[in-house]
């Protein structure tokens, strides 16, 4: 391989599976993990390992990567774009719901983020990617738990770039704001979903998930010495 191993989080659909696909143009040997591995495998994308692997499960998570690293060789790009989106109201939503989007979006990508670390700050290369959000940046009405795990995402990656500055290593983050991806289709309450469409349909449309991969691998690509440390990207029309 003339090019480094790249790892993907969530690449069964939408942004994840968007970004294996620029990736593996870009001829990089991939680590594609999600819960559903027949949408993963469906990319037929070359020099491509794919693992059926909740993000949740440490254990196997490593496992993954130990196994993509023996055959590809070290990652040099983490990407943490599985997420969870559970739109609700505090008062009214199930507290299991909080728990899942926690679970996934913040604990997970700080498993990813420290399967990957030690090894890039010893290269004293490498860079991660986590996926937040523009509702990492600011509030909006039934989001608040959400919002919560975005701004822990957000935060985390800044405070870790900080701390892995010095070694070499990058840290970014890519904002985005509404994508046409599955994510609201987890939201359970149908009043929501449908002020959501109604939104989006007032912009006159909103990106699409090669915005966000274009971006990444943009980002990715500059010098190592060059850290694009947050982006925020969204529909022209889209004003909060």
């Amino acid at each position: 391989m003339n090019k480094p191993l790249i790892v993907i989080t969530g690449a069964s659909s939408g942004i994840g599976a968007s970004m294996a696909k620029r990736f593996s143009e870009e001829g990089h040997p991939l680590l594609l993990v999600a819960r559903r591995l027949d949408n993963i495998q469906a990319l037929n994308l070359p020099n491509t390992l794919c693992r059926e692997v909740d993000v949740t499960d440490r254990v196997a998570f490593d496992s993954a990567i130990k196994d993509a690293e023996a055959q590809y060789g070290p990652v040099d790009c983490l990407i943490n774009n599985a997420g969870v989106m559970l739109l609700g109201q505090i008062e009214s939503q199930d507290p299991d719901e909080w728990r899942k989007m926690f679970d996934v979006n913040v604990l997970a990508l700080m498993n990813g983020m420290q399967a990957v670390l030690e090894d890039m700050k010893a290269r004293h290369s490498g860079t991660i990617i986590n996926i937040s959000s523009v509702a990492g940046k600011k509030s909006f009405a039934n989001h608040a738990a959400y919002c919560g795990t975005k701004f822990a995402v957000s935060a985390i990656t800044e405070n870790v770039r900080e701390e892995v500055a010095d070694s070499g290593v990058r840290v970014m983050a890519i904002c985005p704001g509404a994508v046409e991806t599955e994510l609201l289709g987890h939201t359970t309450s149908q009043e929501i979903i449908d002020g959501y469409e109604a939104w989006k349909t007032s912009m006159g449309g909103i990106l699409v998930p090669d915005d966000i991969a274009r971006t990444a691998v943009f980002m990715y690509t500059q010098p190592q010495g060059v850290n694009i440390r947050d982006v925020v990207i969204a529909a022209t029309r889209q004003q909060p």
